[in-house]
């Protein structure tokens, strides 16, 4: 394991975090310090408070922590919100997607959390677009190439 790289947890509900870390690692290959932590139905939020802390207990190696999380305001992102409270290293990013998650386990090495947290909302600003607005940009990309 790589000294300063940062522990990511994924939190979100059902099988969210699985099937992302799944996706994750199919992109960009197996991940270390990098766990995921499902909030099924059923599960308690007490159950889930403990998972999410023997994660990031386990992901945590001293240099801060990234709580990756679904849904803002949801119960992944509120316990991981407490986390933070407590932990001044540790971050939580909500609203994530494929895009940023697996750009942003390509660089985590050496960053801070607070570092982390804004090249990783920046990037997933940018993945979040349509097809429409792609051939737009495009275009105007081709018209710069042209010198119009």
């Amino acid at each position: 394991m790589k000294d300063n790289m940062l522990g990511i947890v994924i939190a979100g509900h059902g099988g969210f975090a699985s099937g992302l870390l799944q996706a994750i690692e199919q992109v960009v290959g197996r991940q270390e310090r990098c766990r995921a932590v499902d909030f099924p139905e059923g599960m308690s939020t007490i159950r889930l408070r403990l998972a999410l802390r023997e994660a990031c207990s386990f992901c945590d190696a001293g240099n801060g922590l990234v709580i990756l999380t679904d849904l803002l305001g949801g119960t992944p992102f509120r316990l991981a919100a407490e986390l933070a409270m407590e932990k001044s290293r540790y971050e939580v990013i909500t609203g994530t997607n494929l895009q940023l998650a697996a750009e942003m386990m390509l660089e985590r090495e050496g960053k801070t959390p607070a570092e982390f947290r804004e090249m990783a909302l920046t990037c997933g600003h940018r993945g979040l677009t349509s097809l429409w607005h792609e051939q737009q940009r495009q275009k105007c990309d081709d018209r710069t190439e042209d010198g119009i």
